[in-house]
């Protein structure tokens, strides 16, 4: 995968040359590219930014540099073959970036990243290259940062570790929360190692049962109980044939049940009336 990042603050993405993105572009797995906006400027200061049209606080990010900018990193990932771009523009206003998205990004074969500062870029600049390539607005969260150089580093090792033989063991994300399939919708439970007893605090006796079904049947329980605490929106939006009937028998133990008048509103599940969350 060949990943450029375009920023007026290079120094920002040092992160991607540690950790497991650093030693997967030491094996080539990734092909990583930071430029510098600023090389694609044309006045004594250096500007990529102006201020608003309609008024208003806050200086927008120019057209000029971000055109020439993706222009030449185009041509040179084209000369280079490799393949087709997405283009991935961190902002706020944007979808939330879920494991779902991570997924689907790690089977592109090159993606480019616009962290933006001050108020954003020109929509003119997103408008034109969606002509020419998928482009996915993504937001790592309800809040804002002071760039989106902090996001790339979020998303790129969402998807890096998703690369095959980036980690060590290929099944290592199998049980992750928001992972596909079975735990799409929940999160993780807790974990434990060595030693059985610290300070006094024992590790689950299923555990150290040796039973691998339960426990399976414990670690889902657990991801259920969590989820149930956590995140309860998401059990929420969960259609009934999401659970087995172990799944659906922990929930009801916490307090859950199906909603039959929720669906046309994208909810599924409520919590049964009388129980104390």
């Amino acid at each position: 995968m060949r990943l450029d990042v375009v920023t007026i603050f290079p120094e920002y993405l040092e992160p991607l040359n540690v950790s497991l993105v650093g030693k997967a572009r030491a094996r080539g797995q990734l092909d990583v590219h930071v430029h510098d906006l600023r090389q694609w400027t044309y006045d004594r200061h250096n500007t990529v930014d102006d201020t608003p049209y309609g008024g208003g606080p806050g200086m927008v990010m120019k057209t000029e540099p971000w055109g020439d900018a993706l222009d030449s990193v185009l041509a040179d990932g084209y000369e280079s073959g490799a393949g087709t771009p997405t283009l991935i523009v961190p902002t706020p206003s944007g979808r939330p970036f879920t494991q779902e998205l991570a997924v689907q990004l790690s089977e592109r074969p090159w993606l480019i990243f616009t962290p933006a500062r001050y108020e954003g870029i020109d929509r003119r600049v997103i408008d034109e290259y969606a002509t020419r390539m998928p482009v996915h607005e993504v937001s790592i969260g309800d809040y804002v940062l002071a760039g989106g150089e902090a996001a790339v580093l979020v998303v790129t090792e969402a998807v890096a570790r998703l690369l095959p033989g980036v980690l060590g063991n290929a099944e290592s994300h199998r049980d992750d929360s928001f992972a596909p399939g079975a735990m799409a919708s929940l999160l993780e439970g807790p974990v434990y190692t060595k030693p059985p007893v610290w300070r006094g605090r024992d590790i689950p006796e299923v555990l150290l049962s040796g039973h691998h079904g339960k426990i399976a049947r414990w670690r889902r329980d657990e991801a259920l109980r969590r989820t149930t605490r956590n995140r309860p929106d998401l059990i929420e939006r969960c259609e009934p044939k999401a659970f087995d009937k172990k799944d659906r028998e922990m929930l009801s133990i916490l307090g859950w049940e199906p909603d039959p008048e929720g669906e046309p509103y994208g909810r599924f599940w409520r919590r049964a009336e009388g129980v104390e969350e």
